[in-house]
């Protein structure tokens, strides 16, 4: 059974960088599409990036982190990472890591074998 573990997180100040990982055990992720989310308090659960399977050619972003977060992946890893840089406080949220069999989805019911999560908190 598939398992994802996010790590990485932390307390950074804003402008600085973080690099999260998702990775997996219990059966590879290379034929997944991949997507990073997260959860501010009591907010809804909200897209931030998904890699295609394979080579992960094809990525997407929530507008509010285009330009400052870059996913990639390592199949030989089997690992997920999610870049973040000029971190700002509205990042604050707890990332999670999940498998999609859709291209592209933003949906958060389109993925499954969530992780537990990594917290990030930026300061002002």
């Amino acid at each position: 059974q598939l398992q994802l573990v996010e790590s990485g997180g932390g307390l950074v100040q804003a402008g600085g960088s973080l690099r999260l990982s998702c990775t997996a055990s219990g059966r590879t992720i290379t034929a997944y599409h991949m997507g990073w989310f997260r959860q501010a308090p009591g907010k809804e659960r909200e897209f931030v990036s998904v890699i295609s399977s394979w080579s992960g050619l094809s990525k997407a972003y929530a507008d509010s982190v285009k330009g400052r977060f870059t996913i990639s992946r390592d199949n030989a890893k089997n690992t997920v990472f999610l870049q973040m840089n000029s971190l700002k406080p509205e990042d604050t949220a707890v990332y999670y890591c999940a498998k999609s069999a859709l291209l592209g989805a933003t949906m958060s019911s389109s993925y499954s074998s969530w992780g537990q999560g990594t917290q990030v908190i930026v300061s002002s």
